[in-house]
């Protein structure tokens, strides 16, 4: 059995990438840093699961996540915040924690997973970036930055790691019904979905399920891809 680990998994996007490879046979590892009751609640459900608190902006407790869980053979890279406000009104310890959580903690855990990868010569990431780190947005600069990092990165890294047969691909999803845009107002939500094709926001289900599609074996000729699940809006 296959194992897959996935940041920020007890809510949101996470929790759906973790049902799905749940469903498909995988044991999940649901990593969270604040929100236990919602991690466990999911390990129950799914069953081939372990709960592991990190958070991934430090580095000692991501050492400690992977050494209780060694072998990932699957790592998604989806633990994020977001930060909406006038690029100069910030302060700097959310600017600082967006970066640290939404970058540096992708980094973190990639880095952390890569040499067991490298001695099994074997291995997938995936990190969920947004459209914003693909076009920006207003009023989310810092957020929108550190995400098109993401998508460098993701570049970057598969020339790298390649050769040792490992892929690496990075997801955008666009306007998504999560908890993390429940600040827009009905009005606000109508008004975006005027602007995408498909005419509809998207669901955790469909980010999920192009994740699970980029770490099956029918993607085995696709690293360092930018893969948008976006509804046609961009």
């Amino acid at each position: 059995m296959k194992t897959v680990l996935v940041t920020g998994g007890a809510r949101g996007i996470g929790k759906a990438v973790c049902t799905a490879f749940s469903n498909v046979g995988y044991f999940v590892i649901i990593n969270y840093n604040k929100s236990q009751k919602e991690a466990d609640e999911l390990c129950s459900l799914l069953g081939n699961a372990a709960v592991c608190k990190a958070d991934v902006s430090k580095k000692d407790e991501v050492a400690a996540m992977i050494a209780a869980h060694p072998d990932i053979d699957i790592l998604v890279n989806n633990a994020g915040v977001s930060l909406f406000g006038v690029f100069n009104g910030l302060l700097e310890d959310q600017i600082k924690s967006l970066y640290d959580i939404n970058l540096f903690g992708t980094l973190n855990v990639s880095r952390a997973v890569l040499p067991s990868m490298i001695r099994r010569k074997s291995g997938v990431i995936i990190n969920i970036s947004s459209i914003w780190g693909e076009c920006g947005a207003s009023c989310e600069v810092d957020y929108s930055a550190s995400k098109a990092a993401i998508i460098g990165f993701t570049k970057a890294l598969a020339k790298e790691v390649g050769p040792s047969y490992i892929r690496v691909n990075c997801i955008c999803p666009g306007i998504i019904d999560t908890e993390m845009n429940d600040r827009l107002s009905i009005s606000e939500v109508e008004s975006l979905v005027e602007t995408i094709p498909l005419e509809r926001l998207g669901k955790p289900e469909d980010v999920a399920n192009a994740v699970l599609f980029l770490a099956d074996e029918k993607a085995n000729y696709i690293s360092g891809a930018v893969l948008s699940v976006n509804g046609g809006l961009f």
